[in-house]
């Protein structure tokens, strides 16, 4: 067993399909899947795909998180699981920022997923675990930009 032993692709990819359908059917839902749900919601682009049987089986087209719906809802669930407990410390404060910058909380997201999807890559390529002053450096750089 591997230190990163849990739920495949598939069984992950399922989580998204079930919590849809759970919604849809009017059952109550756990905290997890509601949040599931609510990434879902705010991608209409993305219904078809959750609601098809072989949906789990599709592959994207590229590395692109905007190519890769499972990427992109994870990459947002990712970030809401970081708010929720200010980790790494600040992350709210920056998303608060962001979100006054942009004037819509969907936006900011897009630029955290953005900074931490971006912070993963390098860390992959380096051989480094990820490290959250990079990310948080990335977040003010985003943030000085669009001021």
């Amino acid at each position: 067993m591997t230190a990163f032993a849990g739920p495949g692709r598939e069984e992950l990819r399922h989580a998204y399909t079930d919590a849809w359908r759970k919604r849809a059917a009017g059952t109550i839902l756990t905290a997890l899947e509601a949040m599931i749900t609510d990434v879902i919601e705010l991608h209409p682009e993305f219904h078809s795909l959750i609601e098809a049987p072989a949906g789990v089986a599709t592959e994207p087209a590229g590395a692109d998180p905007a190519h890769n719906p499972y990427l992109h809802m994870g990459l947002h669930i990712a970030v809401r699981e970081q708010l929720s407990i200010d980790r790494p410390p600040g992350i709210r404060d920056l998303q608060a920022r962001l979100q006054a910058t942009h004037l819509d909380s969907h936006a900011a997201e897009h630029e955290l997923m953005h900074a931490l999807g971006e912070t993963l890559r390098r860390a992959q390529l380096t051989g480094r675990p990820p490290q959250e002053r990079d990310y948080l450096a990335l977040l003010r750089s985003r943030l000085s930009r669009q001021d």
